[in-house]
This record gives C-alpha cells, structure tokens and sequence, in this order.
C-alpha cells in the first residue's frame, strides 16, 4: 500500500510540474545520421530531428541536428536559394524519452517566379559578401536573406551567403549548436520586398 501511494504522489509531483523529456543531442556533417549524449528538456519541449541539404557547384553538404525542440518547430521547413546553389531544411519530431525521429522530408523544388529579386552571393569571409547580382526567386521563397556561418570542427563551409528565403528559415534568427568537438553559429538577416531591389 506505501508503495503504491508513494507511487500516486510521484505522478501528481510530474502532472503538476509537467513532465521534461530526455532527448539525445548531436550533430554531424556530412552525414544524415548522428548519435550523442541524453540530455533533459525544459518543459513543453519535444525530441527533434532537423536535416539540411547545401548543394553549391560540386559541393553537397549534410547537415544532422539532433536536440530538444519547441513544439511549434516540428513542423518546420524552408529552403535558401542562391547563385548556383540551394539550402534545404526539414524537421521532424517524437515525444517519449530518447526517442529517434522519422528522417525529415525536404521541401520540394519550385520554378515559378514570384516577383521577388534578391542580391545573391556566396564567400568565405564571415562577416557578409557584397554583390551587384541580383537573382528571381521562386515559390514561397519572397524573403531576401544573408547568412552568415561560424564552424569549429574539422569541416569547413562557406561562412556568408545572399539569396532568396522561405519566412520559415528567416524566422529562425540565430541559432548556436555544440555537440563534442563541433560547435555551430548560424545568423539569419532578412528583408521583405515585393518587387524590385533589396538592400540588406
């Protein structure tokens, strides 16, 4: 009987406090897999999974991010577009302890131009990349965005870019990751523009 009742009182303790999950956290390059440490969830979160894909002349990049997730992000995905390149992200989600979620679906290819025009470029240097190109962008893409990336690990990738944008990914903001030896910084900056130039 007093294990029991000891029992019932644990339950009421985690039903009013609510319950924090415990999810692996991890990330990897070049790789749409990863494995890393448990680590426990501020309330309300879930167990996330967010896969992107770089392509860039003959560069394709993976990136695997494994973490604790608000629930309004699960359903999060958006793509980058930009001179002879394209980003694109997928997440998905899972709500029991260290679960696995399901391999994030991308969001599929579109041409037809919405209006839009954005000044696109890519370089290595980190603060931004100026441009006089301009490119159309297409489908829900009606953001024009610079990224700028900070990588410290054993892969190198391109630290600025202009292009088109998905809301989706503008809306991130900043992001910072660390997972053993790799740590990630990630800044989105947009503008809205319905037709002609934007200045960033």
């Amino acid at each position: 009987m007093n294990s029991l009742l000891g029992f019932v009182c644990v339950l009421s303790l985690l039903i009013a406090k609510g319950y924090a999950l415990s999810c692996i956290k991890c990330v990897n390059f070049m790789s749409s897999s990863c494995t890393g440490t448990s680590v426990v969830c501020l309330e309300g979160a879930v167990c996330g999974s967010q896969y992107a894909t770089a392509k860039t002349g003959s560069l394709n990049a993976q990136l695997i991010v494994r973490s604790c997730l608000p629930e309004s992000q699960c359903t999060m995905d958006g793509t980058i577009t930009f001179i002879d390149g394209k980003t694109k992200i997928g997440t998905s989600c899972c709500n029991t302890t260290n679960c696995t979620p399901t391999n994030p679906s991308l969001p599929a290819d579109s041409e037809e131009v919405n209006g839009v025009t954005c000044p696109s470029c890519i370089s290595d240097d980190l603060k931004t990349c100026s441009t006089s190109d301009y490119i159309e962008c297409t489908g829900d893409e009606d953001m024009c965005v610079s990224q700028t990336t900070k990588i410290k690990g054993n892969n190198a990738f391109p630290a600025a870019l202009r292009g088109c944008s998905t809301k989706s990914v503008c809306d991130l903001g900043s992001l910072k990751l660390s997972s053993k030896d790799i740590t990630l910084k990630v800044k989105f900056t947009c503008t809205s523009e319905s037709k002609g130039h934007s200045e960033l």
